[in-house]
């Protein structure tokens, strides 16, 4: 206990302190004298305060040791004692600054007042001294090697035993302990001393530096000690005052979140000052954030606040009176994952790692809505979803596979790492950077909120302050380790039951899931689905839902047979669980599920080295097909949505796939021109479109667009097909100009001709004779003039004119029977193309008497059925 008469109160104002005079002597081992006075840091305007700071590590709580503060005995720890010993000097008395004789350390109310000081305290002081101990295991053989490395910017002159002495240095207690960093981050010079060696806290830095290059195999080492140097090197570029936040001195580093990320490692007394050592180094406005230094509060309370203010106040945050942990609670959203982390972490202690966007990449980096699917797809080849994300490196290193997500709430990001049930807090909260590279440009970026268009998800975090860095570089056990969550009494495994609470680890696959993170989303699954099994049997609605949940993750993931297995699993469960006949469903998901890998299926295909990316869309395709035959099977969506899954089952699957479809939801789906254009891309394209027009052909229309369509078809089959189109819309169709220019254009150096069905539905459109004529111009070689193809041209409008031109162009070939005689007397212009044939091929047109009943029926007066006749009598 310190003598209470040693103290006065302070002087009145925010800046009094009191500093200590170390009295000089001679004899090394005369009692150690001091004075205290008091002092205001307002004092001195012009130049730097004359006093230094001490930083040291107190050594516990014992005081075997005492000095004399104004001729009153004074109990010190040996830690401190060694170090004034080492201060004084033996003619000039010291003025110094010590926090455990310049603060009464009795009254709690003055420490939380001088706390709040202490940034300003040692950055106006004129030098701080680091004390790391007594000479101890060639301490001063380690400082003098580092002061040589520094020096020559380069270890390789040190030999094994100094690098050892060196590490050995390191690895003292004063690295490990939190408040140093407030005292050497406020430093504006920096001594440091070790038994009777001094050296510069710049140059010692600079030999260390070069030294943790050495020590990567000792994560906990190499964090405690870069953040020292770092702030170690800065003292000789820091100003002289801090800046003033309030009523308070702050040095304004970087936001608390950042700073807790960075050295909730450290070491500390007392739990409470795990935060309070950190406050003077924060650039956040704490006035409203109830975490001024306040022993009296609770330490849970205290790290409940912290929580609290770093991410929102709505967040449910458990804490513990005797564990620095922090089980969170809150809705949010997975943003991305980590793809890559870059190099080492630089000198100013930030590293940049490349971010995986998921759902943002319109945002990022302003795309359009591309109008079909194969457009999306494509797109998913070469859109660069990624960006690259400089932020201060946390003591738990960030590693590829951590999430970003972002809290509700929240205004900054958060990463955090897949346990088993639950996910480890790895960086509280990461500043949004003003702009990020992505796709080789820099991207402002936007307001938080923006970015979620991602499903709303219940995430239970756990930031964990006892958990070292060292023991998170297995990242598989760190995953996998249920440790944590065990520990804290609302959330032992005992009172989860044989689920072990089918909630949390529910949670955990859907974030999983959207972080497409799709194998430890299955696993976790699979053992949620073996749960089930044994708890609720496999036929429940439950284990069956998961288990389609399952299947979806692995058309996710591209396991294409493990997804049909567990389809047909799926169905063959729920068959015998319900009594429906599901012995065609059964068959149909089997062919639903297969996958075709030629690279000739995917339309367009030309060239041999589109095959590979051929056969990947065909893949991306095919997933999405089961994916959605799954959700028709088992939902009823709205006619619209059906409607446009239908498009994708008809450019993906087989007639089967179709067939079923029909089955089971015929009476929902409309066979749009939309269903038909995509079902005419497909391999199957003539099966297709023969069962939809069997099943559905009343409702068919058959449109310009769709015949277009059927004419760049290259697949197989591409002839029937469009016979199969023409002869659905016999009575209603138009070969329009674009549909013969389509058919003109794709068939230029193909080995299909002009079809038989192609003429008659062109003969019976309208303008047609400029079409014909671009026919015969282009085309006349591939024409064949069948009978079907006169009873057409006969019967046109424009009748008289297509034969004249027939004839002319290919008269040899024609035959003049009696159904082409019967169609020309019935059509439009029937007495002058009878009149153009008797002229022409008087001597091959045979009147029948069919032919002159056809012609008394249309109303041909006596005068022309008797010339009729009489070419009769000519030709018998």
């Amino acid at each position: 206990m310190s003598p209470p008469h040693c103290y006065r109160p302070l002087l009145p104002g925010p800046d009094g302190i009191r500093l200590l005079r170390l009295m000089p002597h001679e004899d090394e081992n005369a009692p150690l004298q001091c004075r205290l006075f008091d002092y205001s840091l307002e004092k001195s305007g012009k130049g730097t305060h004359l006093y230094e700071a001490l930083s040291y590590v107190w050594g516990g709580s014992d005081k075997p040791q005492s000095i004399f503060i104004d001729e009153h005995n004074f109990p010190i720890t040996v830690k401190l004692y060694e170090a004034l010993l080492r201060l004084r000097d033996c003619a000039i008395e010291r003025i110094i600054w010590i926090d455990a004789l310049c603060i009464n350390q009795e009254n709690d109310q003055e420490k939380e007042l001088q706390i709040q000081l202490m940034a300003k305290i040692y950055s106006q002081a004129n030098r701080v001294v680091v004390w790391l101990g007594e000479a101890a295991d060639d301490s001063d053989r380690a400082i003098e090697e580092i002061r040589v490395a520094g020096g020559k910017k380069s270890t390789s002159a040190m030999s094994d035993e100094n690098i050892e002495a060196a590490l050995v240095l390191l690895q003292r207690p004063w690295f490990r302990r939190i408040w140093v960093l407030q005292e050497v981050a406020a430093a504006r010079y920096v001594l440091i001393m070790c038994g009777s060696v001094e050296i510069d806290g710049y140059a010692f830095c600079l030999g260390v530096n070069l030294l943790l290059g050495l020590y990567r195999g000792r994560p906990e080492l190499w964090s405690l000690v870069r953040s020292v140097t770092y702030l170690i090197t800065g003292a000789i570029f820091r100003p002289k005052c801090p800046k003033s936040r309030l009523a308070r001195s702050s040095l304004g580093i970087c936001p608390l979140g950042e700073l807790m990320d960075m050295y909730h490692v450290h070491e500390a007394s007392k739990r409470h000052d795990k935060v309070y050592a950190l406050l003077g180094m924060s650039s956040d406005d704490l006035s409203k954030a109830g975490l001024s230094p306040n022993y009296a509060v609770p330490w849970e309370e205290l790290l409940q606040r912290l929580t609290k203010f770093l991410l929102c106040e709505n967040a449910s945050v458990e804490t513990w009176s005797d564990k620095e942990i922090a089980v969170i609670k809150s809705k949010g959203y997975v943003l991305g994952k980590v793809s890559s982390v870059r190099g080492d972490i630089t000198e100013d202690g930030r590293q940049t790692v490349d971010i995986i966007f998921k759902n943002i990449s319109r945002q990022l980096e302003d795309l359009e809505d591309l109008k079909d699917e194969e457009d999306v797809e494509e797109q998913e080849d070469v859109e660069d979803r990624s960006a690259h994300w400089t932020l201060q490196a946390s003591a738990k290193s960030i590693q590829i596979g951590d999430i970003v997500c972002l809290l509700q709430g929240a205004s900054k990001l958060t990463i955090i790492r897949p346990c088993k049930d639950y996910f480890a807090t790895i960086v509280i909260t990461a500043s949004l950077p003003e702009n990020i590279k992505t796709g080789g440009r820099d991207v402002k970026w936007p307001e938080p909120l923006q970015l979620t268009n991602t499903p709303t998800r219940d995430f239970l975090l756990v930031w964990d302050w006892e958990e070292s860095p060292k023991n998170l570089q297995n990242l598989r056990e760190y995953k996998n380790s249920k440790k944590i969550i065990s520990q804290v009494p609302e959330h032992s495994e005992a009172q989860l039951g044989d689920c072990f609470d089918e909630a949390k680890l529910w949670n955990v696959i859907l974030i999983l899931e959207d972080s497409e993170e799709y194998e430890e989303a299955g696993e976790r699954l699979r053992e949620l689905i073996e749960s089930y099994n044994r708890v609720l049997g496999p036929e429940h609605l439950h284990t069956l839902t998961k288990m389609e949940k399952l299947a979806n993750i692995y058309v996710k993931n591209q396991q294409w047979k493990e997804a049909e297995e567990l389809f047909l699993q799926v169905i063959q469960t729920r068959a015998r669980g319900q009594g429906a006949d599901y012995s065609d469903i059964l068959r149909s998901m089997i062919n639903i599920a297969s996958v075709n890998t030629s690279s000739q299926i995917w339309d367009g295909v030309e060239k041999a080295e589109k095959a590979e990316k051929a056969e990947k869309a065909e893949k991306v395709r095919r997933a999405e097909g089961l994916k959605i035959m799954a959700r028709l099977l088992m939902q009823r969506e709205s006619n619209a949505l059906i409607t446009k899954e239908v498009v994708k089952i008809a450019r993906s699957f087989d007639e089967k796939a179709m067939a079923f479809l029909l089955e089971q939801r015929g009476e929902d789906i409309q066979i749009t021109e939309a269903v038909l254009i995509a079902a005419l891309g497909n391999w199957n394209g003539k099966e297709i479109i023969a069962l939809l027009l069997e099943q559905k052909g009343s409702e068919i229309q058959i449109t310009e667009a769709v015949l277009i369509a059927a004419a760049k078809n290259r697949n197989r089959n591409r002839k029937e097909v469009m016979t199969l189109l023409l002869e659905q819309g016999e009575s209603e169709l138009q070969i329009t100009e674009a549909v013969l220019m389509a058919v003109l254009e794709e068939q230029k150096e193909s080995e299909i001709q002009i079809t038989e069905a192609v003429l008659i539905a062109l003969l019976r459109s309208s303008n047609v004779r400029e079409m014909m004529a671009l026919l015969l111009e282009q085309r006349e070689s591939e024409i064949q003039i069948t009978e079907a193809v006169l009873i057409a041209a006969v019967r046109n409008w424009d009748g008289k004119d297509i034969m004249a031109r027939l004839l002319k162009c290919r008269g040899s070939e024609i035959q003049i029977t009696e159904a082409v005689l019967i169609a020309a007397v019935e059509g439009l212009d029937g007495k002058e193309i009878m009149a153009l044939l008797l002229e022409q091929r008087w001597s091959e047109v045979r009147i029948t008497e069919a032919v002159l009943k056809a012609a008394a029926a249309r109303g041909w007066n006596g005068k022309e059925i008797t010339l009729l006749r009489e070419q009769r009598g000519k030709t018998v």
